[in-house]
Parts: structure tokens; sequence; C-alpha cells
């Protein structure tokens, strides 16, 4: 490999060294605590934020109609009524106050893998720490006034059924004493999806119109917002393309006219949905796909509230008439699977919630390929091996032209150095010499690099899937490895695994120092892939390629074990690769000259 070659290969790991450098010495910054601001509202009442809750929307507009919001009145868990949520997958209760589900866990996942941890708490109601929950209701229009429709206020009767379960709905009623019954119908799957029928029978004399809506309300900024550049964290829009918002943006959106706060509306939105997104956990809100809905997210800096909603059109119902709506909720977790199946069964788009990144073209088949594997396997950490050795084959044949290239630029090493003593500093000379030698030899010297400029793609995006899917959250290889996202748990300070006592804290500087079995091993196999050719002769180039093994080594050894994992299954493969195919060109690395090579030149430099 000629100085030109070495020089691009050494400027792109640099460069992958200065993103990772930076990361680690400058991470995002913590999120900063929102102040507890009273809030003092029309009727001089006093409340503080978590007392307050979300504002329900207003109607699809039109000429004449009178657009009102509402205030909502506070709920907490121990004082409201409520009726039983109980899935295999789900625990919690609705509030009969206001008819929202407030208070829901994921029955499957845990906070951590200790032993008792608690269950993972996805709804919480208003007045807990972190009030998060759903609402759903009728926005006001022409002919009903905004305290003759049910709002987040209401007390609703439990007319059907005792305890929500998959095959078996539960139902609550509200009779507004002007002619107006409002019926809602809660249904849940298996999994994480509810559906929600609203509907309501005008027994009055008078036309009444009126827009079905659903709402995402959240008190503040999420407790466990990681703020990492490759994780988004925040809103979810499904208009005529996908939308990201991070938290941090919304308050910076316009103060929309007919909202009054920061907000964002797409209009006249078919097969959309909208929702709030955490690292692992996604409560998302799906309109009837087929109906023109209105999409809104914005921001009450006075409450601190971010808040999603999906309206539809007005229903417009006549004396002695019924009309209903129905609205999906998906609240649960992100798993690629489950997502899939309610994408199949007629949600737009609904596998692009999971944040897939800029490099989604390979992130995709990557995770999807390593899934299949593992349900083959039934272990991650083996899976991503596999995964390794799967890569490593489809691009054996661009590996096996580069190593061939590579075998034959070292034939012609002694005839390079000739020509180089014979131009003595005349480097276009040279440059000319040696093209005229490739071109006669018909080797092509970029042929070595672009099997390690492929890397770095799939290399992101395997650590994009690492770090982002749940499916990888807490799962196991074996032994000290049982979460293969966080990263190694052993340490010199606890014997590599065989002490019970744990690794130092991420981030700190012990952590940094006293790194894991896996990172040392990585820096070994990186060091050793080195040794397959002889050290450059240029002592600048010779330092940093002998130090940068023991600098990523370190570096990488706060990133997820299961990336670490991939790249020491890499190294091995390419090392075995490399040889072997060095060897049938007639060019037999000499791995254990090179490296006594390498301790002598030291021995002789220090001395």
């Amino acid at each position: 490999m000629d100085d030109q070659n070495k020089n691009l290969i050494l400027a792109t790991v640099l460069s992958l060294a200065v993103i990772l450098v930076w990361t680690f010495f400058f991470p995002a910054p913590e999120p900063q605590s929102q102040p507890d601001t009273a809030i003092t509202a029309a009727d001089g009442t006093v409340t503080t934020p978590d007392a307050a809750t979300a504002l329900t929307p207003t109607a699809t507009p039109t000429a004449g109609d009178a657009v009102t919001t509402q205030a909502a009145a506070p709920s907490a868990l121990e004082n409201t009524p409520r009726t039983e949520i109980k899935t295999p997958r789900l625990t919690g209760t609705i509030s009969l106050l206001g008819g929202r589900i407030d208070d829901l866990h994921l029955n499957d996942y845990k906070v951590t893998q200790d032993e008792g941890a608690d269950t993972v708490t996805l709804f919480s109601p208003v007045g807990s720490e972190s009030a998060y929950y759903a609402l759903f209701g009728w926005a006001a229009s022409t002919g009903v006034t905004p305290e003759t429709v049910p709002s987040a206020n209401t007390v609703w009767q439990l007319v059907d059924g005792e305890v929500l379960a998959p095959e078996s709905p539960v139902t609550l009623a509200w009779d507004n004493g002007e002619g107006l019954v409002f019926n809602r119908t809660y249904n849940v799957d298996n999994d994480f999806m509810f559906t929600i029928t609203q509907t309501v029978t005008n027994n009055g004399e008078t036309t009444a119109s009126m827009a079905p809506y659903g709402v995402l309300a959240r008190h503040g900024e999420p407790n466990d917002l990681k703020n990492f550049f490759v994780l988004h964290e925040g809103l979810v829009t499904k208009g005529e393309e996908l939308i990201e918002t991070d938290w941090d943006e919304m308050p910076d959106f316009d103060i929309h006219p007919k909202e009054g706060v920061p907000a964002e509306r797409l209009e006249d939105i078919t097969n959309g949905w909208i929702g709030m997104t955490d690292h692992y956990w996604m409560t998302t809100l799906i309109p009837q796909q087929d109906v023109s809905a209105r999409l809104t997210s914005k921001y009450n800096p006075s409450l601190d509230i971010y808040q999603t909603e999906t309206v539809t059109a007005k229903l417009t119902v006549e004396p002695g008439a019924t009309a209903s709506n129905t609205i999906r909720l998906f609240a649960g977790a992100k798993e690629w699977e489950t997502i899939r199946e309610y994408q199949e069964q007629g949600v737009t788009d609904f596998i692009d919630s999971i944040d897939w990144g800029w490099f989604f073209f390979l992130t995709k088949p990557i995770f999807w390929l390593l899934h299949e594997i593992n349900k083959l396997i039934g272990n991650m950490g083996w899976s991503i091996i596999g995964l390794t050795l799967i890569i490593k084959a489809v691009l054996f044949p661009l590996a096996y032209k580069s190593y061939v290239s590579m075998a034959k630029m070292k034939e012609l090493q002694p005839e390079m150095e000739k020509l180089k003593e014979a131009a003595g500093d005349d480097r276009q000379k040279v440059q000319v010499g040696m093209m005229e030698l490739y071109k006669k030899n018909k080797v092509n010297p970029a042929a070595g690099c672009l099997p390690i400029l492929l890397q770095i793609p799939i290399f992101f995006s395997l650590y994009k899937v690492i770090f982002v899917t749940i499916e990888l959250r807490h799962a196991a290889w074996f032994g000290p490895f049982s979460d293969l996202s966080a990263p190694d748990p052993t340490t010199l300070l606890n014997l590599f695994g065989l002490l019970p006592n744990g690794a130092p804290e991420v981030g700190s500087i012990t952590a940094l120092i006293f790194i894991g079995i896996l990172p040392i091993i990585l820096g070994i196999s990186m060091w050793l892939q080195q040794k397959l050719n002889p050290a450059p002769t240029d002592p600048t180039q010779q330092m940093i390629f002998a130090w940068m093994p023991w600098v990523f080594m370190f570096m990488l050894g706060s990133f997820a074990s299961g990336l670490v994992v991939y790249w020491i299954a890499n190294n091995t493969i390419t090392f075995t690769q490399q040889y072997l195919i060095m060897r049938t060109q007639g060019y037999t690395p000499d791995v254990f000259g090179n490296i006594k090579g390498s301790f002598k030149r030291k021995t002789k430099s220090d001395s």
C-alpha cells in the first residue's frame, strides 16, 4: 500500500477518532429542571403547573363557528374513581374523571435488571412527578357549547364491563342533560393498542355539530431524557412525510394564531398519526386512516405541557340520529415485530416510528437480519457474531480483490524502493513511475481502501441498531455480559467479572482507565491485524499506527458491549481472510517477525 493510500486510511480512522473523542469529552448537556411557576387562572384561583392539565382542542372551524378552548381540572390516582386495565402485557387504570388513560405499566419490562426492580411506568396521572396521559373527547362547534360536550373534567359512569382486557371492553357514558348522550368504549388487544370508539346520540330537538379528538399530554420533559445525538426523543408525526421534533424544539414553534401557544398544525392529513417517543417507549394517536384529520403539536410555556392532538372533521348529528368515531392509541414498547404487525394491519409507515437514522437503508436490513438470526439462535451475543459472518461473506468478493491487490503491491515493494531511490526528492517523478508500475502489473492501489471505507457506514448503522432498538435492551450474552446495550461490566476492579462488585460508573475517570475485557480483546485484535504488514517507514505514521489500537481500546470501553463484540468478530474474520488470501498470492505475512520487529524498534529507540 503506497503512502497516499496509507494517508487516506489514516485520515478516515482519525476522523472517526475525533468524533468519538468529542462525544466522550463533550456529551450533550443534561436537561435543566423546569421552574415550578404559579399560574393564575381567569377566576383568580392559583394553581401550579403540576395541578393543571392539557387544553382541549378546538373544532375544525368553518364560518360562524364558535372556536373555544377550556382548561381541565386536576386528577390524582388516589382520589378519582377508576376502572382497571389488565392484559398480558399491560396493567393500569382508566380515570372516570375525563375518561383519561393516565395510569399504565409495561409488565414485560423492568426499570433495571436488579432483582425486584419496578416495571416500567408509561402513563402517570396529574399530581405525580411526571404526569403523562391520553385524553379523548369532542370539541364543540355549531349548536353546542363547551359545557355541553364532555371535557377533561367530566365524570363518566361505567355502564358496561368491569375490567378492560382483550376481548373484554368497557364502556363509559355521560348525559349532558340537554339531549346529548355520549358513550365511549375502550378496547385493547394482547399487545399495546387501544381502540377508543366515541358515540354521541342526539335526543334533543336541534342539530349539533362537534369534532372528535384525541390528546397526548406530557408535563415537562422526561426525567430519563438521554439527549444523545444518535437518538431522537420527542415527537414523531406522520403526515405527507415523517417529521421528527425534539423536545427542545417545541418551545421555538411560532405562536399559532388559533392555538395561542407555540404550535405547528398539519391540515387535511389522511393515513397519518402523531405521537411522543422516548428511547424505548412510545405513545401514538392514530385517527381513522381513511378520514381527513388535523395533527397538531404544541407547547404551553406557562404550564410546561407538551401536547399532541388529532382532530377529525366535524360530525353533524341531527335530532334522533347517532354519530361515532374511532381512534387508536398505541402505548407501549417500540418492538420491531409488534410495530410491523400494526403496520400490516393498516397503520401507514408505522415501522418508521423507530428511529432508523440517516443510514436507514442499512439499519433496517441490518436489524432485520439480526432479528432473524436471533430467532434461530436465541442469544443476541452469538447473533451479533453470526451477523458479522454474514456481512463479511457479502463483502468477501470486494475484500478478496483488496487483499489480492495488497499482496501484489508487497511483491512490487522492492521495485518501488528502487524507484524512490532513483527519483530522489522528485516526488512527481516518483508518482508517475508508481502509476506506470501499477498499470504494468494491473494493480489498483485504491482497492485496499474500499473495504475499510465501507466498514464505516456499517459500523455506524450497527451502532444505531444496538443503541436504539429495544431488542438489544437487557439482552444477555453469557456470564457477566447481561446487557449488550450497556458497556462491558467487567473490569480489573472486579477481576473481569469473577467478583460480584460492579464496574465503575460510566463516564467516570475510573471507568475510562479500568476498562473491561472486551475492549482489551478489541485492542489486541486491532494490533494483531496491523502485524500482517510491516510498520510504515514514515516515523510519524509508524507512531500513529502503533498507538491506534490502544487508543481505540480505551475509547470504546464506554460503548455498548454488543458493538465491541461486533468489532472483535470483524477484526478476527478480517485477519483470517487477509492472511489466507495473501498466502494464496505467494506472499506470506510474517506476523511474528513484524511483532518482534516492533519490539526491537522500541528497544532501539529507547537506548
